[in-house]
């Protein structure tokens, strides 16, 4: 668990550092994250995506249950490198949600559930522990609604490592980017994805030590 945690923060700190680099780099097309986005979605012929500015950094996201694709102050206007690679990323779940790609519905489909097991499981997990030694009941309880939770962190890495796929693929053949850009854009949107790596692993991590308390009281 520390090692996992050691991970995360590096990679926090690694995708942040690549971030702020790859954003003080204009791009030679001179478009800004809105533009690319707003293309990137006409090319693939969706017409009923909006592309709206959100506060915050690093906070940019698609929405699919109002169709809008979620832009931080500093990729919306920006002109860079990381604004291109982040603003296309998000287009790529649009793209995906227009192509109905398996992952992305399956991970939609888990949401309802996976709030409700949210808001509970802590505090069943901590009434398991509690009780471990009368009854294992709740923690099992406890350890199947994490393991909704841990499934959820692994159907989402496809769906972002396809995102990118499909990102990279349109700002190179579409002259977004150049050759030098692309490289940014492609080690930007890499450490992106390590934080959903990482975050898998954890909560893998974490599953399985609340497994191992539930065997060890069985046993």
């Amino acid at each position: 668990m520390i090692a996992i945690m050691l991970a995360s923060w590096l990679v926090s700190w690694r995708l942040k550092s690549k971030f702020k680099q790859y954003s003080q780099i204009p791009l030679s097309s001179g478009m800004s994250g809105r533009e690319i986005a707003e293309q990137m979605l006409a090319d693939n012929g969706i017409t009923d995506v909006r592309v709206i500015s959100v506060a915050g950094r690093l906070t940019d996201h698609y929405n699919p249950t109002d169709k809008t694709v979620n832009l931080s102050e500093y990729v919306y206007d920006a002109r860079s490198a990381a604004a291109a690679a982040v603003a296309a990323h998000e287009c790529g779940h649009a793209v995906q949600h227009a192509k109905a790609y398996a992952f992305l519905k399956f991970r939609s489909a888990m949401v309802p559930a996976l709030s409700i097991a949210s808001r509970y499981m802590q505090w069943i997990l901590l009434i398991g522990i509690l009780m471990l030694q009368t009854t294992p009941v709740p923690l099992a309880i406890g350890v199947a609604l994490f393991g909704l939770t841990t499934l959820f962190s692994f159907i989402t890495l496809p769906v972002e490592f396809d995102a990118s796929k499909r990102a990279l693929a349109w700002i190179s053949s579409n002259g977004i980017v150049t050759q030098q850009e692309y490289g940014m854009a492609k080690d930007a949107l890499k450490w992106a994805a390590m934080t959903y790596v990482v975050a898998a692993l954890g909560s893998l991590a974490t599953l399985l030590y609340y497994g191992s308390l539930l065997l060890g009281r069985r046993d």
